[in-house]
């Protein structure tokens, strides 16, 4: 490959990675926000979880649609509009911190389910393109995995600066979170213009399309793909229900599980930094897992890893759902005094959480080793199964909206119980990457 033609290449990569981090920074300020609606409205847990329900399902009804739009409109014209619609969903959420009545509630729910539109567009995007880029294969999943990492610092940093904004939870509303908002709507204005001047290469300007025919065959055609999809709905309400369910748990002010000592304003208060730094800590460690993803990548198979992961995971949930919540453990976090100082110290907390919180190493690598073994040997359905492959992510709204309505019908003191729907997602995971991801379909043509 020429000089030149590695140039135009790693112009779209960078590009790509940057709308990666995109998609955490906003999927993943629905989930401290849900405790803002139900402390602000007083709203039982599963309802505080609205948002990242709506925020999810948005991607079960853009999912097909989005991925015609990529095949017939490209990459450049489909991120543009993911763009746009991420612009007006956040900046809808912006404005229900501006109304004083109930209607806020809904308000914001909406402009959630805009922005979901969005991310499930820059998912359709930036996977099949990464993915496409690198030439498929364990180059493929190295790529997505040094995209996730990215995606990971900003995931962490959103959670992070939520817990430091809201202060005591039972405070809290949405305009103490308009800062965040605020660089959310500064960064797609700029990687709007950033995209609408750069050079975007299309599948067939990378040699790999073919003209389009009609065929009795599509990515539904495929039996790993099928499982693979489901694999992403179960996925998804993983990595989003562990870190979910467990910023729930630790700021719980009437369990009060990490013990803190005072009045119940300044044991919401510090519980609130403290969780929501422990919960960017499992950020963090999926930061870390990607690192290693992304060098390791190109030698391990997605296979290999997706079993691995898969398994190490369901061991570290199943010791948090039996280990004694009175059992504390160090965990190095920012904390907050009563006059409101920061210090970065030790703080104890139950070992439940510290196991939840290692679970990060495991989701952090399984996106891409699912993407990379669904897609496999698609060929020219490649995009259109990214399409069908977004349809299923709305298990991010599904499965954490599942674990909050077992939470509630426990009165709300559930938590770690309801893990144990994140126990039987991993061992699908397992089941997947084992047995489900073998391509029995190849005699079908892709070319």
């Amino acid at each position: 490959m020429s000089q030149k033609q590695n140039k135009i290449q790693f112009i779209p990569i960078i590009i790509m990675i940057f709308l990666f981090g995109m998609i955490s920074f906003v999927t993943n300020l629905a989930s401290p926000m849900g405790d803002v609606l139900k402390n602000s409205f007083s709203v039982q847990n599963w309802m505080g979880t609205l948002g990242v329900f709506g925020n999810f399902i948005a991607y079960a009804i853009m999912g097909v649609p989005g991925g015609l739009l990529l095949q017939r409109k490209g990459y450049k014209y489909t991120s543009l509009i993911a763009i746009a619609l991420g612009f007006v969903g956040v900046g809808i959420q912006t404005l229900s911190g501006l109304i004083d009545n109930n209607t806020a509630f809904v308000v914001y729910l909406i402009g959630a389910f805009v922005a979901g539109f969005s991310m499930c567009l820059l998912n359709i995007v930036v996977n099949p393109m990464l993915n496409s880029l690198a030439g498929g294969g364990n180059k493929g999943n190295q790529l997505i995995q040094i995209g996730g990492c990215f995606n990971s610092l900003c995931g962490t940093a959103v959670i992070m600066v939520v817990g430091i904004l809201v202060g005591d939870i039972a405070k809290a509303q949405i305009s103490d979170v308009f800062p965040v908002m605020f660089i959310a709507l500064a960064i797609f204005a700029l990687a709007f213009i950033v995209v609408s001047i750069a050079k975007i290469p299309e599948r067939h300007n990378l040699g790999n399309a073919v003209k389009e025919e009609k065929s009795p065959y599509g990515p539904l055609s495929f039996r790993h793909f099928i499982f693979g999809a489901i694999g992403i709905f179960v996925y998804v309400g993983v990595e989003v229900g562990i870190p979910n369910v467990l910023q729930k748990f630790l700021q719980n002010v009437d369990l009060n599980v990490l013990q803190i000592q005072g009045t119940a304003e300044e044991i919401g208060s510090q519980a609130a930094t403290i969780a929501g730094f422990v919960t960017g800590t499992y950020w963090i460690l999926m930061l870390a897992g990607r690192l290693i993803g992304g060098v390791i990548g190109a030698k391990v198979s997605a296979k290999t890893m997706l079993t691995i992961v898969s398994s190490v995971a369901a061991v570290f949930v199943l010791i948090a759902i039996f280990s004694p919540v009175d059992k504390l453990v160090n965990l190095p976090v920012l904390q907050r005094s009563a006059e409101g100082s920061f210090s970065f110290g030790l703080t104890q907390m139950p070992i439940s959480a510290a196991f939840l919180v290692l679970c990060g190493l495991c989701t952090s690598i399984m996106w891409g080793g699912i993407f990379n073994l669904a897609v496999e040997g698609l060929g020219k359905y490649t995009e259109k199964a990214s399409g069908y492959f977004m349809v299923l992510v709305c298990g991010g709204g599904i499965l954490p909206l599942l674990q909050n309505w077992i939470i509630d019908i426990k009165d709300g003191i559930g938590y770690l119980p309801s893990y144990w729907v994140v126990v039987a997602g991993l061992i699908y995971l397992l089941y997947y990457a084992l047995i489900g991801s073998k391509n029995v379909n190849k005699n079908i043509p892709v070319e």
